[in-house]
Order: structure tokens, then sequence, then C-alpha cells
């Protein structure tokens, strides 16, 4: 597809509202940028950065902080909803089509990876802390600190975290709960 689907302000603020819709959970801005701009191009960059602005400021989308810190997470409000209803046909179709087949094939990943966070920062003595966390919209479920000798652990454990997040959750729980 080319570079953004249209320029046309109105048209994306709508997408941007169809995104967040069919995405059935709040965003990072992040995950925005990289759903609409960088893997699939319905917007630009500079115009996906106006457009989620400019729902924001109008009230059909509001933006909070999830409970115990994290990254902004942006969602659709009840204006936001109602707006979309009555405009939406003003998207076409094969692009509502197109939009809600990517969303469908790619909505766990998207989820993973800005649900399952890690982290690692250098210790004084040369260690390495790695911080595990599985993040939901208002509260952290799952945060383990772990202390590793090298760097190349620290990257590992960063890596495969979002793969093994789930099972390890499950893991712990069983464990805890037996």
């Amino acid at each position: 597809m080319q570079a953004g689907i249209t320029q046309d302000s109105t048209m994306n603020k709508l997408i941007m509202l169809f995104v967040l819709d069919k995405m059935e959970t709040a965003l990072t801005e992040a995950t925005v940028l990289d759903l609409c701009c960088y893997k699939n191009n319905w917007i630009d960059y500079t115009n996906c950065l106006q457009a989620l602005y400019d729902v924001v400021q109008n009230g059909f989308v509001y933006k909070s902080t999830p409970m115990g810190g994290g990254k902004e997470l942006y969602d659709l409000t009840v204006e936001g909803r109602v707006c979309l209803k009555e405009f939406y046909t003003r998207i076409p179709s094969s692009v509502r089509r197109l939009i809600a087949d990517d969303i469908k094939t790619r909505r766990i990943e998207y989820r993973r990876n800005q649900d399952y966070v890690a982290t690692y920062t250098k210790c004084p003595d040369g260690s390495y802390d790695v911080v595990l966390k599985i993040v939901e919209p208002t509260k952290t479920t799952l945060e383990v600190k772990l202390n590793v000798m090298t760097r190349s652990i620290a990257k590992y454990l960063e890596r495969s975290w979002q793969e093994k997040a789930p099972s390890v959750y499950s893991k712990i729980n069983d464990t805890l709960l037996d």
C-alpha cells in the first residue's frame, strides 16, 4: 500500500477510531504508531500523531496511565464509539476490511508487545537486574525481578519474555496455589 492511505485529516481520525475499536483494548502510543504507520502504512507518521492528538483533544479517545506505572494508554470514549458508529461508512469498505483482517491476525502479537514488558539495568557490581512484568491497563499482574551475572543473559531474558510470560505466570500461579 502507498505511504498513508489518505492525507485527509478527518479520514485519518476515523481510521484511528476504527483501529482502537477493532483492537478492543487500550493501546500505547508506540503500539498505535507501529500498527498504523510502520507495519501497515494506513496513516503516515506525522498525520498519525496529529490524528491521535486530535481525537484525544476532541474527547473521542481518553488517555490514561496504568496503575503501578507504565506507558500511557489510549482507548475509545463513549463519544468516540458514537462518532465511529455514525461515520464509519466514510472509511472505504476495502480499507475497513484491510484493517479488520490485519488486526484479527496480529491482535495477540500487539497485546504481547504491549502487555509483557522486560527491562534490564546494570548494577554497580557489574551484574544486571532484569525486571519482567505482565501489565494490564488497570494493574500489574506480575512483576519479577532477577539478578543475573552477564549482559547476554539479561538480553536473552528480555527477548524471550514476550513468548514465555504466559507459561511463567501459569507455573508460578499453579505452584503457589497448589
